[in-house]
């Protein structure tokens, strides 16, 4: 062949790739039609149903936590200053098999950190090499003897970096000497009251992470322990260009300041808090995280402490999360809290004012004939905050047929304590979840803070509990946008998310295009807990 017939031959096997890919991108009501109808097809075999997904379980009838259970549900905590962690925190679960990045990958990587961070690496070698004990005890007995003068990577996988240091000895000639450094090390002794440790990066159960987000993710841990946070920004932003799983990208020009917001602009917070929470679940039903979850977004039309605040923008994403679920063969219960208070101080929390009554007239196309037929009141039903809205199965005691079918999954709208006597949210929502055993619990935007009670009932007696109880919700889901205070929504500084169960938490920094050509969010900072405001303002660029 000529070489005009190869590049001919090429070409044509690239577009046919490439339209062969488009087909099987199956989006919107087609993705939704499909799956409901083939993919997860409802079989029914003497009466009972039958989970075809195979990351789904069926839970089993409530098994209550104990106290001691309780107390080792995992809870979300908000970044800490470094002396606060200790070392005894930083347990975690046997390390996955070493992978390698590619060869492209590798390359630029490397030459990406000796080019633009070598402080960073050095740092490194003096908090958690060999070399840093000698110099730490050279420089204690004579201040100066032992210099570290530079450092530079030479090669890196998810286990190890291997580091070359230019060391300068009192009275002897400048080496370089190579230094093996652990991705999940912890600071030598010598280093510790200057730099104190971080729990190491969890393993990815679900073994899909791949191995340019994992390397990013552990070095970003080893730069919040030597105080460089922001250069984790960066690395999120190189990894997401070198081929990752794009960890905590958001779309461009999405112009959240123009309210109401655009019909796609929901739909994407729409379909990624439900493809978080179904994963979450499926995390949960293999043992992997707590079956307390949360998921908190707080864009403009979702913040109720903004004028914008549109409670159908609420309701339109709990639908979503709700069929999400219902789509894999699973029960979910949607759940809104009812009256509260004694005698004449009674009523809902005015963000919730009408709710209950709103989404049983919502359209759920759950009609005959319609896309989601018969999901409501068979997958999807509603009810109120309480152990005594928890449906357990239950079973004809002559043929053993399940006369009722237990609720699977409870999902919760805006949970909130409100102002006034005997009025506090925490015990209906203590015993619904003590009812409900191992099946998840999804709080939709919870405010489970004490508020101001007449009768003292929310003050200082039981309060640490009420805050443990609180905690032990793990976030599975947050998009927070970030605001000059907390009392001016204008201009949008940025967002504070955490965009899956398995990702991290990532600070973005809004920043426009020239000639008003449209928005972008950057990355300016990554952690594997919420970080503290204080770290999010030091790294916005003005």
């Amino acid at each position: 062949m000529t070489e005009s017939t190869n590049r001919l031959l090429v070409a044509f096997i690239v577009v046919f790739g490439l339209q062969l890919t488009q087909c099987f991108q199956i989006r919107g009501a087609d993705r939704f039609r499909n799956s409901l109808q083939q993919q997860r097809q409802r079989t029914l075999q003497n009466g009972i149903l039958v989970v075809e997904h195979p990351s789904l379980r069926v839970w089993s009838t409530p098994n209550p936590l104990s106290k001691k259970e309780t107390a080792q549900v995992q809870t979300e905590n908000v970044e800490p200053p470094a002396s606060s962690v200790t070392k005894e925190t930083s347990v975690a679960t046997p390390a996955e098999p070493k992978q390698f990045l590619e060869p492209d990958q590798l390359t630029f990587s490397l030459g990406y950190l000796n080019q633009h961070h070598s402080s960073t690496l050095k740092k490194f070698a003096q908090a958690f090499s060999a070399l840093g004990t000698e110099m730490a005890k050279s420089n204690g007995r004579s201040g100066g003897s032992f210099v570290m003068e530079s450092a530079s990577i030479s090669n890196l996988n998810t286990e190890n970096a291997t580091l070359s240091v230019l060391v300068q000895r009192r009275n002897k000639p400048d080496v370089w000497e190579p230094v093996d450094l652990s991705l999940n090390a912890h600071p030598i002794p010598e280093r510790r009251l200057r730099y104190n440790t971080l729990p190491t990066v969890p393993d990815d159960p679900t073994k899909q992470r791949l191995p340019i987000d994992d390397i990013v993710r552990r070095l970003n841990r080893l730069c919040w322990i030597v105080g460089d946070a922001h250069v984790t920004g960066k690395l999120v932003q190189l990894a997401t260009q070198l081929g990752g799983a794009q960890v905590g990208k958001l779309p461009e020009n999405m112009y959240l300041n123009q309210v109401p917001h655009n019909r796609y602009v929901r739909q994407y917070f729409y379909d990624k808090a439900a493809q978080a929470v179904r994963d979450a679940v499926v995390l949960c039903s293999q043992g992997h995280i707590s079956n307390r979850m949360q998921v908190f977004s707080q864009f403009p039309e979702m913040n109720p402490s903004m004028d914008s605040y549109r409670i159908g923008t609420i309701l339109e994403m709990a639908r979503a999360i709700c069929i999400r679920l219902a789509e894999e063969n699973v029960r979910v219960r949607l759940c809104v809290q009812g009256s509260m208070g004694v005698g004449i101080f009674t009523g809902v929390p005015k963000q919730l004012s009408g709710v209950a009554r709103l989404i049983q007239l919502m359209d759920w196309q759950s009609q005959e004939g319609e896309e989601n037929e018969g999901m409501v009141g068979d997958y999807i039903n509603f009810g109120s905050v309480g152990p005594e809205h928890v449906v357990n199965e239950e079973r004809d005691k002559e043929s053993g047929e399940i006369t009722r079918h237990q609720d699977d999954i409870f999902v919760i709208i805006a949970p909130q304590s409100m102002v006034g006597t005997d009025s506090s949210i925490i015990p209906a929502l203590q015993g619904m979840v003590q009812a409900a055993g191992d099946r998840p619990i999804i709080l939709i935007n919870p405010d489970l803070t004490d508020k101001v009670s007449a009768a003292g009932q929310q003050n200082v007696r039981g309060r640490q509990e009420r805050i443990d109880f609180a905690k032990s919700f793990e976030t599975v889901y947050h998009f927070q946008n970030l605001y000059v205070s907390g009392t001016s929504y204008f201009p949008i500084l940025g967002a504070m998310t955490k965009l899956h169960p398995s990702e991290p938490w990532v600070a973005h920094q809004r920043r426009d295009y020239a000639d008003n050509a449209g928005e972008i969010y950057l990355p300016i900072l990554s952690s594997e807990t919420m970080s503290a405001g204080e770290y999010i303002l030091a790294n916005l660029e003005r």
